[in-house]
């Protein structure tokens, strides 16, 4: 490496980590724009929508991202990271846009669908450049950092919905999710720099290295080129399942699955499941601010933690304690120590799911991290589909209340697999995963 190289820092790899924290702060606010002006829609008359239709739309979207999650991989090990990522926000903006003009449901099915193709597919994007970039010994930290956005954007759509709408109606809102095309799709063609693994992979040699210096990064070797979908072997998926990750795989999948059974149907219920337990409408739609206040702060806890102990011992923990806090919240306790336990509840939930990426990202070696990450994401998608529909059945049959012993079940199942995946690894013949690095890490945190 050239002696003027910049040191493998956070400051070295910033614009890296800015512009994927920009792309994922938008697909979190495109996300959740739909469920901030849902009660709006169903009172619009010309627009014909019903709960149920309501519901159904929002499936179109989870499908949209599930398709995308599985096959992203090789695409983008064939055509690069960074165009792939820059269409991936142009779909949900032209989602958007399409939202916006319908005038019946069926256009909106369609609008839903597109933004959840590029939903999927942007999230295991960003996470793979952000770990290639990163400082090896600060990749679970990159992480946490990188999904605070996706929260922010989420507050952010709630209060267009509390803001725009009322003064300009609900297609306004949708207007605004044509932003991320106007300022984040150019913004990652000019600054966002191709994965130099993905470089390698073509024949790009000198333009690997040259992108591996200019951020202070090790200089990529053959074994961290992509060889599925770049003309080499097709089968990236089975390379998924071979000696040291076999067993491993479906194991992370499992992981994710309860970890977004526990996002998206503790994100949806939470409120409901609060006036089944006998308290007031607004204090609990209230709870629903605190727990994503929380799970900002949790990111950044769980990021130094998981870099200090490693993510599976992280992740498995959190998901015990998420346990702890569903049981919690069933009884009813005084108001402010509630808000204390919906707090401190958000930041061990959401950050428990997200270590399960960081932790995958020490199962998958570089050539195969895209593809890994991308069914991991993937498969918890269907998580995402059985948590708000699993809330949906208790409160429909009066039960919503058992949704919090529902919750901490999920997060039990999500911690004995997570906290399995080094046994599984060691039994698949790989190496375990690396051991915490102690007062190593600790003096090069201080450097950095």
């Amino acid at each position: 490496m050239p002696p003027t190289a910049p040191r493998h820092t956070f400051r070295s790899v910033a614009p890296v980590l800015a512009l994927c924290w920009l792309a994922v702060f938008f697909e979190g606010m495109d996300v959740n724009v739909y469920g901030a002006v849902m009660p709006r829609m169903l009172d619009d008359p010309g627009l014909g929508l019903g709960p149920a239709t309501a519901g159904t739309i929002g499936s179109w979207t989870t499908l949209g991202m599930l398709v995308a999650a599985l096959v992203i991989g090789p695409v983008t090990d064939r055509l690069g990271r960074r165009p792939v990522l820059a269409v991936s926000v142009a779909l949900f903006s032209i989602g958007s846009a399409i939202c916006a003009l319908s005038g019946t449901p069926a256009p909106f099915d369609a609008g839903r669908f597109l933004a959840g193709l590029g939903f999927g597919s942007l999230l295991p994007i960003c996470l793979s450049m952000v770990l290639e970039f990163a400082p090896p010994r600060r990749a679970a930290l990159a992480t946490g950092l990188l999904m605070t956005s996706y929260h922010v954007g989420g507050m952010f759509a709630t209060g267009l919905g509390l803001t725009l709408a009322p003064a300009l109606g609900w297609r306004s809102v949708f207007w605004a999710g044509v932003l991320p095309a106007l300022i984040a799709v150019p913004l990652l063609l000019r600054l966002l720099p191709e994965s130099p693994g993905v470089l390698l992979a073509k024949g790009r040699t000198a333009e690997a290295e040259a992108v591996a210096d200019r951020y202070g990064m090790a200089r990529p070797a053959p074994a961290d080129a992509p060889a599925h979908g770049t003309g080499g072997r097709p089968s990236a998926l089975l390379a998924l399942f071979r000696p040291g990750a076999r067993w491993a795989t479906p194991l992370l999948w499992l992981a994710s699955f309860c970890g977004l059974l526990l996002v998206y149907g503790v994100g949806t219920w939470l409120p409901q499941m609060m006036r089944a337990s006998g308290y007031g409408l607004s204090s609990s739609v209230s709870f629903l601010l605190v727990i994503n206040i929380g799970a900002v702060v949790g990111m950044f806890i769980a990021g130094r933690t998981a870099d200090r102990f490693g993510p599976v011992r992280v992740s498995a923990l959190w998901f015990l304690l998420t346990a702890a806090g569903a049981l919690l919240l069933r009884a009813h306790l005084p108001l402010a120590l509630t808000y204390a336990v919906v707090a401190v509840t958000g930041i061990w939930l959401f950050s428990a799911q997200v270590m399960v990426y960081a932790a995958a990202d020490r199962v998958y070696p570089p050539a195969d991290r895209a593809t890994g990450l991308g069914w991991v994401t993937g498969i918890g998608r269907t998580g995402a589909v059985v948590g708000p529909w699993l809330g949906g059945v208790l409160a429909a049959g009066g039960n919503a209340q058992l949704g919090f012993v529902t919750f901490a079940l999920a997060g039990l199942v999500g911690a004995a697999a997570i906290g399995l995946v080094p046994v599984a690894r060691r039994l698949g013949g790989g190496a375990p995963v690396p051991a915490p690095v102690g007062a190593q890490a600790e003096a090069q945190a201080g450097a950095e």
